[in-house]
């Protein structure tokens, strides 16, 4: 296990050098008239979905993401990395391809996306990491009862129609699971979206969070962060409950 962690850090590190200097592309975002949510025009994504991703092959592909995501996929708890394991294969599937577009800005993660072959190692890795358990150590606030209270309030009352009780997302809708996510990674992308700053939001979250102050954010995030997907999270073994 350790010997494939670091020929995955090389690999990445190697990656990371070699693609340096590999211009980012831009496409217009919400930050543009005209922008559309998700679009049909999205070829990459489209011809992902498509495919039946490779588990065994995903698996391969994943060593190199590794070094960052870690080989089950947790990421960090301080939020500097995203959790992956468990997520929707759809939703992987888009954000990659939104980030080697240019759609989602990311820098450090485009020289590592932009390795990906084709489409299908798209979807091979991604339905990889849709395999994984969620790890259920993530970092909160630790704001106490009484924000976690007032976040389960506005999470129950306005996102519960998108990413579900208990925050199991949608596959077919492209909504993210949040259950098991970082609180900090969650609190830094809400407020992107919030500000107009995550460039590839959906307009109808945006509507909903561009009237939360500071605090609201802080609350409905903290929830958000302790929600778990029963027959999804990991048991002490690493394995699904």
């Amino acid at each position: 296990m350790k010997l494939n962690l670091a020929l995955a850090l090389v690999l990445a590190l190697t990656s990371t050098w070699a693609l340096a200097d590999v211009p980012v592309p831009t496409k217009a975002g919400i930050e543009s008239k005209g922008y559309v949510w998700n679009d049909a025009s999205e070829t990459e994504k489209i011809e992902a979905l498509k495919l039946k991703g490779d588990v065994k092959r995903g698996r391969e592909i994943f060593e190199v993401c590794s070094a960052c995501h870690l080989s089950s996929g947790a990421g960090k708890p301080d939020g500097s990395i995203p959790q992956l394991a468990g997520q929707h294969a759809s939703v992987i599937i888009k954000q990659i391809a939104d980030i080697r577009a240019g759609l989602r800005d990311n820098p450090p993660m485009f020289p590592f996306a932009i390795t990906l072959s084709d489409a299908q190692e798209l979807a091979d890795v991604a339905a990889y990491i849709q395999t994984l358990c969620i790890p259920p150590e993530h970092g909160t606030s630790a704001g106490g009862a009484a924000l976690l209270a007032r976040g389960k309030a506005l999470y129950m009352k306005e996102c519960t129609t998108c990413h579900g009780a208990n925050g199991q997302g949608d596959a077919a809708k492209f909504y993210p699971v949040l259950a098991g996510q970082h609180y900090s990674y969650l609190l830094r992308q809400v407020t992107a979206i919030r500000d107009g700053k995550r460039r590839n939001a959906d307009p109808a979250m945006v509507a909903v969070v561009k009237k939360y102050s500071d605090q609201d954010l802080d609350a409905v995030v903290e929830y958000m962060a302790s929600l778990t997907m029963p027959g999804s999270m990991c048991k002490p073994s690493g394995i699904k409950q």
